[in-house]
């Protein structure tokens, strides 16, 4: 329970279905960040957590709070710094989903003796009598869908997961929420990065990675010097704005190196991908992929487009996208689906 409307009706269904329901709080803010206030939307946060507990009152159910702030920032907070410092765009979400909520969460589980995880994420799981295995699905809503950063799931943790919103539009969800009663049916959504309140993530970065910080020169695809950063951390693939480059023509980020601590750009059609490489490729059905039919998201509100996947010996994938991708950049993630089914995902890996 996030102290969120999303989790609090999760938590509401469950309890009227007749389930034995207890709610989790994680309690993630890092003690080196002020307080996090109504105002930030932040979802780990104290605040966060007596909404979490106000719900858990009104249902009248048992409440636990689980300080996994150094889990957190080990696995998530470090993970999303170290990734900027090697000129990479990291998902954060996918990372708090991997190792902290659907590992360390689960064990927690384990311990409370329950049988099930129930969360507010908008998905749907599925059991196929015919294989045996678990599907994880699409939400009803696709405008609130969040199964791209949920592809590194795998049959065990289905085994043990639900999602009961998954089922229900965003509005239906607040109309529950209110006809349950619940305090927080009127609350804002959670920022994205809940690590970052306020300000840039780049502050968070150089503050934390001061290498990453270090200014160093933009260059154009043939290294000559355009211009200068101030520090790695503050750029991303795609980027246009605030490169400080003269110019009749627009230039835009297309690859950072760290190495050289130097940000590369070029045009529109430089940020162009026809095909990448992945890495830490995660199958949640048993590959090959099913061939025509496949689509991909490189981005969690991008639009899916259709792909060939090539598994490789090693295990890593090719795809190759049918229609080029706008600023696939290394660090990001990459879903694939099969209608409403997803099939795996991985990282983008530079070759």
């Amino acid at each position: 329970m996030s102290g969120g409307v999303d989790s609090a009706v999760a938590a509401a269904l469950l309890t009227e279905q007749g389930h034995d329901v207890i709610g989790l709080t994680m309690n993630l803010w890092p003690n080196w960040l002020p307080p996090a206030d109504e105002a930030s939307r932040a979802c780990c946060g104290v605040s966060a957590i007596e909404d979490a507990r106000a719900v858990a009152r009104q249902l009248g159910i048992r409440h636990y709070v689980l300080n996994l702030r150094d889990e957190f920032e080990r696995t998530v907070i470090d993970y999303f710094c170290d990734e900027y410092a090697r000129g990479r765009t990291p998902n954060p979400c996918i990372a708090c989903n991997q190792a902290v909520k659907f590992r360390v969460l689960l064990e927690k589980v384990d311990g409370l003796g329950c049988d099930l995880l129930a969360t507010g994420h908008y998905a749907r799981v599925a059991h196929d009598d015919v294989t045996g295995r678990y599907l994880l699905l699409r939400a009803a809503d696709p405008r609130k869908d969040q199964s791209y950063v949920l592809y590194a799931l795998t049959q065990a943790h289905l085994a043990r997961l639900c999602f009961p919103v998954g089922e229900h539009p965003k509005s239906k969800v607040r109309d529950l929420a209110r006809r349950f009663g619940l305090p927080v049916a009127d609350k804002p959504d959670s920022q994205e990065i809940c690590f970052v309140p306020a300000g840039h993530y780049g502050d968070l970065v150089a503050a934390r990675r001061p290498e990453a910080a270090r200014p160093g020169p933009i260059v154009d695809r043939a290294g000559a010097v355009l211009g200068a950063h101030n520090g790695i951390a503050r750029y991303t693939v795609g980027q246009r704005r605030g490169l400080g480059l003269a110019g009749e023509s627009p230039h835009y980020v297309i690859d950072i190196d760290a190495q050289r601590n130097a940000v590369i750009v070029g045009g529109p059609s430089d940020l162009l991908r026809q095909r990448v490489l992945l890495d830490r490729v995660n199958w949640i059905v048993p590959p090959p992929p099913p061939d025509p039919g496949v689509t991909v998201r490189v981005r969690h509100a991008a639009a899916d487009v259709p792909a060939a996947l090539r598994l490789r010996a090693d295990g890593r994938v090719d795809v190759e996208f049918e229609t080029p991708q706008r600023a696939a950049a290394p660090g990001q993630a990459v879903t694939f689906y099969h209608g409403d089914r997803v099939l795996g995902g991985g990282i983008i890996e530079r070759e």
